[in-house]
């Protein structure tokens, strides 16, 4: 899809993993982070990688390697928030987001993402049918990056709290197994092996 730039989420800390990047974990023989950039790269113009530390553990995927832009882990808001000011440096008003752990994201995501609004996030339904909002896997205007940047300074760290707060539509996606599954543990990640 063109005019919409693409990040992949890897800044976390990977805690109930054990710590490291849960990006480089395997799936199916190969590192889910493959698996996102798989998916993702044909349906945005330009693709890129938030992720903090050294960006050279990163460099067999070639793709640009971007901190928060604040310190300390301030958790995936501000990893949104250094995908905005990407996104706007490339000329580029929305970027669409999804966390490298989640290896099958849907191949449409962004087409669907972007038919309900220019702030759009993704949601399924869980086990037991209740709908289950994916706040990493949206679309953001790289407009409202000012307002995310204050949000921050002032403490909210909440990513749907602060999506709904600007008025985020929900889209959601019915296919069966969760196109959203991921992983956050090593029995989820024995899971989809």
């Amino acid at each position: 899809m063109t005019g919409i730039a693409g990040v992949i989420l890897a800044g976390g800390q990977a805690r109930r993993m054990g710590g490291g990047d849960k990006g480089l974990l395997p799936v199916r023989g190969r590192p889910m982070l493959a698996h996102v950039i798989e998916r993702l790269s044909p349906q945005v113009t330009r693709l890129a990688l938030n992720a903090n530390g050294d960006p050279a553990r990163f460099a067999d995927f070639a793709l640009p390697v971007l901190a928060d832009p604040l310190p300390g882990f301030p958790g995936p808001l501000a990893g949104i928030l250094a995908a905005m000011d990407w996104a706007a440096a490339q000329g580029l008003d929305r970027v669409a987001t999804a966390a490298a752990d989640t290896p099958f994201l849907p191949r449409d995501l962004v087409v669907r993402l972007a038919a309900a609004g220019p702030l759009a996030i993704a949601a399924s339904p869980d086990a037991e049918g209740a709908l289950r909002s994916h706040p990493t896997a949206a679309l953001w205007p790289t407009v409202l990056r000012e307002t995310l940047r204050a949000d921050l300074a002032a403490g909210e760290r909440r990513l749907g709290r602060w999506a709904a707060a600007q008025g985020a539509a929900i889209v959601r996606f019915d296919e069966t197994p969760d196109p959203f599954v991921n992983v956050n543990t090593p029995d989820d990640l024995a899971r989809l092996a």
